[in-house]
């Protein structure tokens, strides 16, 4: 884990002043780093337990690929409003400066489906909160959440009451 962490860059005030950004690239472009983070999300949860594997925009993109692909599972992507091209259901959700919305493709889970959403960082929880809003207005059962990186200190596992959370790094 200590390997991964030092493959983890901290940006200071990005993309805004106070904000230590944590860099993912470093780790995403060393091989053995990368395949390691797939492999423990796919550990953790267990081959054939998931049906889709639902990835975040952006970043959440570039984990959730090879996390479906491992499970033999489809990928959905899940937006920001506007994204994607076909009739949506949309979330809400609060950011420090007003809020945001994210998109799914109606058609895109089936009632059942059991559906692991994937991202790159577990901050106050809001967009993962509304990923999971989104799965559940599809009737799809959330199998789980899954993160490189969680920032513990900003607690977003609370907006995930009942989830099961995994988190390969906490900070």
């Amino acid at each position: 884990m200590e390997r991964l962490k030092s493959l983890i860059r901290d940006v200071p005030d990005f993309p805004q002043q106070g904000i230590v950004f944590k860099d993912i690239t470093p780790l995403l472009a060393d091989e053995i780093a990368f395949s390691t983070v797939i492999d423990l999300i796919v550990v953790h949860f267990g081959r054939g337990s998931v049906d889709k594997v639902v990835g975040i925009e952006a970043r959440g993109f570039i984990l959730a690929s090879p996390v479906a692909y491992h499970f033999g599972a489809g990928f959905v992507p899940v937006r920001k409003s506007g994204k994607l091209p076909w009739e949506t259901e949309s979330a809400q959700y609060s950011l420090e400066y007003g809020t945001e919305t994210l998109e799914i493709h109606r058609d895109s889970l089936a009632p059942g489906e059991r559906v692991l959403i994937v991202d790159d960082v577990l901050a106050t929880g809001g967009t993962a909160s509304a990923a999971a809003e989104l799965v559940k207005k599809l009737g799809g059962e959330l199998h789980g959440l899954a993160f490189l990186i969680e920032l513990v200190f900003l607690n977003g596992r609370a907006k995930l009451p009942n989830e099961q959370v995994y988190s390969v790094l906490q900070y």
